[in-house]
């Protein structure tokens, strides 16, 4: 079987796997930032719908 090799890419210059390396890191510090905002959110939006339920709870209100 013949290996095909103009498929196989070029080495990376050490300034370009730097470029890479360091838009890999900003992607993914902001990918972690959207994530834990999203789950502040989501917890805050919980806690809310929980006191919502506990207040109907208390002033006697079916669920």
């Amino acid at each position: 079987m013949t290996e095909d090799i103009s498929y196989r890419r070029k080495p990376l210059t050490p300034e370009q796997r730097q470029a890479r390396d360091a838009t890999r890191r900003i992607e993914a510090e902001k990918a972690l930032r959207d994530h834990e905002e999203a789950q502040k959110a989501f917890y805050a939006n919980k806690e809310r719908l929980k006191a919502e339920r506990l207040a109907r709870q208390a002033a006697g209100e079916k669920p």
